[in-house]
């Protein structure tokens, strides 16, 4: 049960067509159907601003489109995709696309956003009617030239040609299109004769990546400008009472220092004198009257957890009656601790105050929010504010939140120079914005075999799950079903952290789920097709997932994954979520060496639709299982009296190449639209991990990091 959230927009207001000055044919385009309507095509191509589009697409007369796309690129590979899409339906050789970024525009558009795994599907239908357009405007354009209906012409590998078998090239056709009238209804190719979409494309930027070509934002070099480091409160809570840098004026390369805020900013010549200048400050703090611990949230979780109150996001049936009637009780607690992103490349950006414009240049997720952060802290009109995106290295949530760029702002506005900050590891670990940590309680009746009653119960800091989540499964498939949650709040800041929240609940639900079918005594996969095919007659306009899509999604990985035909000395562990639109299913294998738990081989099946570039759909899968199992096994992020503990990779353990298991990925076979990836494939893979343990050992994994709770287990 799949529902779109796009807005409607007429075909007026969706594309605007003009003629390029030097030849060809220029169309604008809204590409997340975002386009608001007073966004209006110029009469002259004099008077084109390029950001008064969302994107546009340009054909020149030499043949090559040209592809002006402004969504940041953020390793999700949209940059590549969504250009094939366009592609596809325009009828060009993908060799004879070029894409560029754009620029943030804020005046016409809404959306121009690296987050929740949404680009691809916002995108799909607009784009697709967008190639045909231009196709329908050329057939159209070649028809007039031969003076015969256009129906009679089709368009095929950047030609036009006619049933008598001649031909135009795109390129000698654009002029003519140009003056043409925008059809108002074009057909879509049917997916049977798709040429580019689900064929496996390279990254448009590999050779640049390969080459060592400037495109990120640690790349970017401006004449005149400074390098910038941050000296950050040591905890959270912490506010600024007074520091001396004498030291760090006498570092060779520092320029001078500012504090702004309750942070102190250290100007350079270069990152490393920067670094060292920020170091050297002598800093005197104040302790907040909130300076929390791990273990103080320890303590904190399981009170909320324990205590009646909380806000109901969803309840059906009679939930205590059921508990209260079962033939036997089930309930199990599950933490989850606190998470940085480390992102490869560091938070960095560049800004340029001037008296008439602010000029900011880096990785951002959020272009838009940035800038209307930036004009609001420095007093600016909103058109004043300039965003160019650069292609970020990692960004997983963190580049979300615009705190670098604001940072380099006020730096540059109270300096008066061209400042390009960079965080150091330290800064980012110490002083960031985290996944939170989060306690669930889950609960379930089963009566004469069947699972008849559900409860989970979320405790957070600082931040609880979005709205759609308590109708995601198992809401539907249990008659009586309640999720509520209660939040403490926190000095310590958090926020998105790739697969919010699902990326906990995913394990503590199918670890759940896990444990119920061995009380029931009952096959894991069995026990989620039975209540999946319970959920089909239970369904209202709020359910998310389709029962039926995640039926076929899991009977694939049981398949492919051969679930109860482990080779010998291996054990399987089985999970399934759906997050994002996407439906996945995971089957982990492991083998235990010396004592320990190692994972070898993760089988993913996943519906997410029409798979548009499936090298890149591989990757993104691959990408959050690995990420998935590496941050579940290792990850954990103490704090004592407000401070993080750990500060770089020497104390906090990331996933190594050499633990990196084998991830086979299949998808479902489907002409549905296309949905997320850049998300879905995480939650599933920790529990299905978790699952595999047991078998392995009989040990249950109720917290996270995993392996550090199997050996305090195996200890105790």
């Amino acid at each position: 049960m799949m529902r779109s959230l796009k807005k409607k927009v007429s075909r007026r207001d969706f594309l605007r067509t003009s003629a390029l000055s030097g030849g060809g044919l220029l169309i604008g385009f809204n590409l997340l159907s975002a386009c608001k309507p007073e966004a209006k095509m110029p009469r002259n191509i004099s008077e084109i601003n390029f950001q008064d589009f969302n994107a546009f697409i340009k054909i020149g007369e030499d043949g090559y489109v040209t592809i002006i796309s402004p969504n940041p690129e953020i390793g999700q590979g949209v940059k590549t995709a969504m250009p094939m899409i366009i592609a596809e339906e325009l009828e060009v050789s993908w060799d004879k696309v070029i894409i560029e970024q754009g620029k943030l525009n804020t005046n016409d558009f809404d959306r121009q956003v690296a987050g929740g795994s949404q680009s691809i599907r916002h995108g799909w239908e607009g784009l697709r009617a967008t190639g045909a357009t231009a196709r329908q405007m050329l057939i159209n354009a070649a028809a007039i030239r031969w003076g015969v209906e256009a129906s009679t012409c089709r368009a095929e590998e950047g030609k036009v040609i006619n049933e008598q078998g001649d031909q135009y090239y795109y390129g000698e056709l654009v002029a003519d299109a140009a003056k043409l009238e925008i059809p108002e209804k074009v057909a879509l190719k049917s997916p049977k004769d798709f040429k580019i979409i689900g064929q496996n494309a390279t990254n448009v930027d590999m050779d640049a990546i390969l080459g060592g070509q400037a495109l990120y934002g640690m790349d970017l070099e401006r004449e005149g400008m400074v390098y910038a480091a941050v000296r950050h409160p040591e905890a959270f809570g912490q506010t600024l009472l007074s520091y001396d840098d004498s030291a760090t004026l006498k570092i060779k390369g520092v320029l001078r220092t500012l504090a702004f805020g309750d942070k102190i900013a250290v100007l350079a010549t270069n990152t490393w004198a920067a670094f060292q200048g920020k170091d050297a400050l002598k800093v005197e703090w104040k302790d907040g009257p909130k300076m929390e611990s791990s273990t103080d949230h320890e303590k904190i979780l399981t009170a909320l957890l324990d205590s009646p109150q909380a806000d109901i996001r969803r309840e059906d049936g009679q939930v205590d009656q059921a508990m209260k009637q079962a033939d036997f009780l089930l309930e199990r607690d599950y933490h989850a601790p606190f998470l940085p992103h480390n992102c490869m490349e560091p938070m960095n950006f560049f800004a340029h105050v001037q008296p008439d414009k602010v000029e900011l240049i880096g990785p951002i997720q959020t272009p838009a929010g940035s800038a209307k952060r930036v004009a609001k802290e420095l007093n600016r009109a909103p058109e004043q504010i300039s965003v160019e995106m650069t292609r970020m290295g990692g960004g997983f949530g963190r580049r979300l939140y615009g705190d670098f760029v604001l940072d380099a702002a006020i730096i540059s506005d109270k300096s008066g120079l061209p400042i390009k900050l960079v965080y150091s590891r330290e800064d980012d670990m110490t002083a960031g914005i985290y996944r939170p940590a989060m306690k669930y309680r889950i609960r379930a009746a089963v009566k004469a075999g069947k699972v008849s009653a559900y409860e989970m119960k979320e405790a957070g800091i600082n931040g609880n799950m979005y709205g759609l989540i308590p109708n995601f499964f198992p809401a539907a498939a249990i008659q009586n079903y309640r999720v509520t949650s209660i939040k403490h709040q926190s000095d310590i800041t958090i926020g998105a952290w790739r697969a919010p929240y699902t990326n906990f609940i995913g394990f503590a639900e199918q670890c759940f789920f896990d444990e119920l079918a061995e009380q029931m005594q009952k096959d894991p996969i069995s026990l989620r097709l039975e209540l999946l095919e319970n959920a089909k007659d239970h369904l209202d306009d709020k359910i998310q997932y389709s029962p039926q899509r995640m039926i076929d999604t899991i009977k694939l990985v049981a398949r492919k994954g051969n679930w109860g035909k482990a080779k010998p000395g291996r054990y399987q562990g089985f999970s399934a979520y759906y997050s994002h639109n996407t439906h996945v299913a995971e089957i982990a294998e492991i083998e235990m060496v010396e004592g320990l738990p190692v994972v070898k081989k993760v089988t993913a099946a996943v519906d997410c639709g029409i798979v548009v570039n499936p090298t890149g759909a591989i990757n993104q899968v691959q990408g959050g299982v690995i990420d998935g199992i590496g941050h579940a096994l290792y990850g954990e992020l103490q704090f004592e009296n407000g401070k993080a503990l750990s500060d770089n990779f020497d104390n906090y353990k990331l996933i190594r190449m050499r633990e990196v298991p084998e991830v086979e990925v299949h998808f479902v076979e489907s002409q549905e639209h296309p949905t997320g990836l850049g998300e879905p494939g995480l939650p599933p893979a920790a529990a299905a991990v978790a699952n595999a343990i047991f078998k392995a050992s009989g040990q249950r994994i109720y917290r996270q990091p995993m392996l550090k709770a199997f050996q305090e287990a195996a200890q105790s």
